[in-house]
């Protein structure tokens, strides 16, 4: 398994009509053009989106606490690792230091570790053999200015489970690939896990 570490940076936020309260947090390779989409919560997708604009609650938001919390300790999160998928949910942890101490290991929800590294101003990675599982690769012609662009908002997938049954891989690509083109994130990686699911 290869374990070689690659560097993410945060592409969008979009909202997803099909599952209350869900987003798309899509992240990108820094020096590639895999992208990797990942449904988070509505209250993990506020906390990152607050941070991200230079908002400022009226009162603290939880990750907010947790960051007063290691400041007053002298604790820095110098990096997130994003280091399993297991049945489409991905495993995260948190690396910190303490001063002169050794590093410590603190195993994380993947939003919530997010959410804590656009606090701490620390690098996002994952290792390749999750971004070789479940990254989605644009061509060229598809890699559109996401600053110009933006991440567009989800559009309502109808129940497309029983859709995806009756068909073969070739037309789960050939989907994937539409998806892509219009920048439906969600709807990619439902084609994503589902391709996976059959190889």
């Amino acid at each position: 398994m290869d374990k070689t570490k690659i560097k993410l940076e945060i592409l969008g936020l979009s909202y997803s009509q099909t599952q209350t309260g869900a987003y798309a947090l899509v992240l990108g390779e820094t020096e590639g053009k895999r992208r990797l989409p990942i449904i988070i919560g509505n209250f993990e997708a506020q906390a990152i989106a607050i941070e991200l604009e230079k908002m400022r609650p009226s009162r603290p938001l939880t990750h907010d606490i947790f960051k007063s919390f290691a400041d007053s300790f002298d604790i820095n999160v110098t990096e997130v690792l994003i280091y399993n998928l297991v049945e489409g949910i991905f495993f995260a942890k948190l690396i910190c230091k303490q001063e002169n101490k050794n590093e410590i290991e603190i195993d994380t929800r993947t939003s919530d570790a997010i959410a804590l590294a656009v606090r701490f101003k620390c690098p996002i990675y994952t290792l390749e053999h999750i971004l070789s599982t479940a990254g989605i690769v644009l061509d060229d012609e598809e890699d559109t200015d996401d600053e110009e662009a933006g991440i567009s908002d989800l559009e309502l997938i109808k129940d497309e489970s029983s859709i995806y049954d009756s068909m073969n891989l070739n037309e789960l690509n050939e989907e994937l690939n539409k998806a892509l083109m219009s920048e439906d994130y969600e709807r990619a990686t439902i084609l994503r896990d589902e391709i996976n699911r059959r190889q």
